[in-house]
């Protein structure tokens, strides 16, 4: 099932640190009345599927996840830590421990379980939070090497027969 937040833009014009500080994705009580003119909706969080899949310290795959929209902060506040600091490329693994809300049934999304992912897996989620924080979608546009025939694919997986 995949949940997406809507809200006109002029809802967030309001500090927006509460609308994922929660976790929810969601305005937040403190939102001001909508103008009434409709906006774009603005999505806050992206389902995924994992190619491999994270496997728990009781041998549980788990392959569906959420990754939210990174703030300023969760670009920021890494650069602080140590790990970064001593060696740069550290710098994905806790990014993506900030901003993957849900790994299968477990929420608490730390740099170690990123850390023990496999390596396909973190190339993936290194690849959507490209595509939802810079492109704020995960489709991407591809042509059949038959017909030629130009169609867009959800890259953050899903089950098959789902859209």
């Amino acid at each position: 099932m995949r949940r997406t937040t809507s809200a006109t833009l002029d809802q967030f014009s309001a500090p927006a640190a509460g609308m994922v500080a929660d976790g929810t994705g969601t305005a937040g009580a403190g939102a001001p009345a909508s103008s009434g003119v409709a906006g774009p909706e603005l999505r806050t969080e992206f389902p995924f599927v994992l190619p491999r899949g994270y496997v728990d310290s009781a041998g549980v795959v788990h392959r569906d996840g959420v990754m939210r929209l990174a703030t300023a902060r969760d670009e920021l506040v890494p650069l602080r830590d140590d790990r970064v600091r001593e060696n740069p490329a550290y710098l994905t693994v806790v990014l993506l421990g900030r901003v993957v809300t849900r790994l299968g049934s477990h929420t608490d999304i730390h740099a170690g379980v990123i850390e023990d992912l496999f390596a396909a897996d973190l190339a993936f989620l290194q690849d959507l939070y490209r595509r939802v924080n810079q492109e704020g979608h995960t489709r991407a546009g591809v042509n059949c090497p038959e017909c030629g025939h130009a169609f867009a694919v959800d890259l953050a997986g899903g089950r098959l027969g789902e859209s």
